[in-house]
């Protein structure tokens, strides 16, 4: 059975206004993209050989997403997508965030510690096996069941090869199931980075708004066997000026979003984990900020971990003002009852043989649903037939469980789906030891009944970041780790026996500090002899961190099982059903929520003129030089600032787009009909940030940084010809 599909298409027409809105949005998966559709609506002639090359010409890097650009696998993201690169590879005395890195030849290029990219090579569907695995099964056994066919599928596929990733990606929220192969390198070496401030130029005060005047904008080059990987397959450099219409397509990897889900599961997000996790981040970010006007060391070590974290909370801010946005929820809500006529309107034709006792217990429930229907009709509402609304009764019975358990799971264990602020643990070195602790018990099993992160399949993806070499911060850990414990104990409360097990008699402060200033788990050969000795090494480590998550096993596990259990297998189930129920209603030509995996979205060049967002389509150098007070965050950068004069102030910086984007998206490449890169995705309005939850053409609208601005930046300010020579620019 083909069972596809979303009320997207329900909601873009509630949202929109235009057939033109609704024919832009989406972000497509590329076995499933509207060649069609997209060619009317932009007035292009793009196939499928060009869909190929774009997909073979997009990477993922990280949480990120970048394009190839020279046939030497020179690749273009953000600089804010190198900047745990850069911060690793910087120290206090030779810090690249401040000067940027320009190696004067590939041999000067330094390898990312623990980095990684992959390409998407091939996409087959599995969506039969994988219903087959859960058939018949509730609950956790249900979790378990799916779970480890995954692994098994994956293993399968990929089996035992470093150099290719496979992965099983539901979409549709289990309407569908792909096996994703990806060529993976593990070799990625940063080959060009500005200064932090030209690419940040206005800080947080900027950050998600437009107009903006940011070179945020990074190389890196894909490695193997020692050698520049060929690339014969990339992205051509369209230095032009861009122009306002044209049409264009993001190829990226979007993180997540949440379209498809009910509405009774919006009001979780908004009354219980939006809440929850903006409260976390802004006292973290108050903790951190403290930490770093404490010396010259400390604002080193904490300036990455502060932007990404108030990039974090601005994004859940825009994210809430859309939940509480009276019109937007009431046009989602049209856009349910739109979706549940539709299947009322098709209950009368379900026909099928039954036995005789089926038989009357249909003509009993016909009975009721024939006076509640009556009723209903009378009030002018639609009436979706009981077993028919299955799936949004039993998704509304699971919200007041998940409201319960959310708090627990989010800072015992984490990986809810649902929140936008990592919690469990706090720091690095606790989610190592976690990692080789449960790696360990793990690992004792058969793969098939592991946790799914630990399946022989993503066993090397989880030893890469285990053993690579970077830089450990434990004063920095220690304050994550402080205020992790002081946040579970607040919201668990003093009483609950978890507490107990997490604290005993000590204080926050003095825990994360014996832990953390005790520990050994900062070198990797420490690291690696612990995995390497398995479950008996584990056992018998006098590591304090090492025996801290010993004793966390039960209650973060406990914890864990409860929530597959009472809300992650009922949730699946359901949602399966309701992917069906969305197929019956609007057909299969419609795309599902964001996973992270590649996608493909397109748009125009084009400003908007909506009351909180009005503003052209461009900005240039000129707009930055007028912009600039010389205090910070409005402080040029220092080498940018320097070349002034050499820069034509005409060239376009910035520009906005109306593609349909998400986290996860930054990085992404902005490609014309011709297959040529215009510029990199590196962030959107906060208006835009509704669009985790539904698109909206009149606000939706991509922070781009153009190629012509990184074209000037490596000549005119970086002194990179070699680069550009590369580029193929003349």
């Amino acid at each position: 059975m083909r069972t596809l599909i979303v009320s997207a298409l329900a909601l873009s027409a509630a949202l929109a206004a235009s057939s033109t809105a609704q024919a832009e949005e989406g972000m497509w998966t590329f076995d499933n993209f509207p060649i069609a559709r997209a060619n009317a609506t932009l007035g292009t002639n793009i196939d499928q050989a060009w869909l190929d090359r774009v997909r073979l010409s997009s990477v993922k890097f990280g949480g990120c997403s970048a394009g190839i650009v020279s046939a030497e696998g020179l690749v273009m993201t953000n600089n804010h997508c190198v900047a745990t690169c850069v911060a690793n590879l910087s120290t206090q005395a030779v810090n690249y965030a401040e000067t940027g890195f320009a190696p004067r030849s590939r041999e000067e290029e330094l390898k990312c510690p623990g980095g990684s990219a992959e390409i998407l090579t091939d996409i087959a569907d599995i969506t039969e096996r994988m219903h087959a695995a859960g058939a018949g099964l509730e609950g956790q056994a249900f979790t378990r069941a799916r779970d480890a066919e995954a692994g098994r599928i994956e293993q399968e596929a990929c089996g035992d090869a470093t150099d290719k990733r496979c992965q099983v990606v539901s979409l549709y929220r289990g309407g569908q199931f792909k096996l994703y192969t990806y060529k993976k390198y593990s070799d990625v070496r940063l080959a060009w980075a500005p200064e932090d401030r030209a690419a940040t130029f206005g800080g947080d005060l900027d950050n998600f708004s437009f107009p903006r005047f940011a070179i945020d904008a990074a190389f890196i080059r894909l490695y193997e066997n020692g050698a520049p990987v060929a690339t014969p397959t990339h992205f051509k450099w369209n230095a032009d000026k861009p122009v306002e219409g044209t049409p264009v397509f993001v190829t990226g990897s979007p993180g997540a979003t949440q379209r498809l889900l009910t509405q009774d599961q919006l009001f979780t997000i908004r009354d219980v984990v939006l809440p929850m996790d903006q409260l976390l981040a802004s006292e973290l970010r108050g903790r951190l900020i403290r930490f770093s006007q404490e010396s010259e060391e400390n604002a080193f070590i904490a300036m990455d971990p502060i932007v990404g974290l108030e990039n974090t909370y601005k994004r859940g801010l825009g994210r809430m003002r859309a939940l509480v946005d009276q019109d937007f929820m009431a046009k989602r809500a049209e856009a349910e009852v739109d979706f549940q006529s539709r299947i009322a309107d098709r209950a009368g034709d379900a026909t099928g043989s039954s036995s005789a006792t089926e038989e009357a217990d249909r003509a009993a429930a016909e009975a009721v649903d024939a006076m509640e229907g009556a009723v209903a009709a009378a009030e002018g509402r639609p009436y979706v037939p009981k077993q028919m609304a299955y799936p949004w009764s039993e998704l509304s019975a699971v919200q007041p469980i998940a409201r319960e358990l959310y708090p627990a799971m989010a800072l015992l264990e984490g990986g809810t789906g649902m929140g936008t602020t990592p919690v469990a643990g706090g720091s690095q070195l606790f989610n190592w030891a976690r990692t080789l602790v449960r790696g360990a018990q793990e690992r004792e099993k058969p793969s098939a009944e592991r946790l799914p992160e630990f399946a022989d399949s993503r066993l090397a993806g989880v030893q890469s970041g285990l053993f690579a070499e970077r830089p450990v911060y434990p004063a920095l850990d220690q304050v994550r780790m402080e205020w992790w414990l002081s946040k579970t104990r607040e919201w668990l409360t003093v009483d609950d026996p978890r507490m107990a097990v997490l604290l005993g008699d000590e204080s926050p402060e003095a825990r994360s500090a014996r832990l953390v200033q005790g520990t050994t788990l900062g070198d990797p050969a420490v690291r690696r002899a612990l995995w390497e000795g398995g479950l008996a090494a584990i056992q018998a480590s006098d590591d304090p961190m090492i025996q801290y998550l010993l004793t966390l096993q039960e209650p973060t596990r406990a914890i864990r099982a409860d929530w597959e259990a009472r809300v992650d297998a009922p949730t699946a189930r359901a949602s399966e059903q309701l992917a069906a129920l969305r197929f019956q209603a609007y057909g299969d030509s419609v795309y599902p929520d964001a996973t992270g995996t590649l996608r493909l979205t397109y748009g125009q060049i084009e400003g908007t003129d909506v009351p909180g967002q009005r503003f052209g389509a461009f900005t240039t150098f000129s707009g930055l030089w007028d912009r600039a007070t010389g205090s910070a965050p409005f402080d040029v950068a220092p080498k940018l600032l320097a070349a002034r004069e050499r820069i034509d102030g005409d060239t376009v910086l910035n520009m906005a787009v109306s593609s349909d984007t998400i986290g996860g998206s930054s990085g992404s490449p902005v490609v014309n009909a011709a297959g040529e890169i215009l510029g990199a995705n590196f962030d959107s309005t906060v208006l835009t940030q509704r669009n985790a939850y539904g698109y909206d053409r009149n606000v939706n609208r991509s922070v781009i940084v153009t190629t012509g601005a990184v074209t000037t930046a490596l000549r005119d300010v970086y002194g990179m010809e070699r680069l550009v020579a590369e580029l193929g620019v003349e």
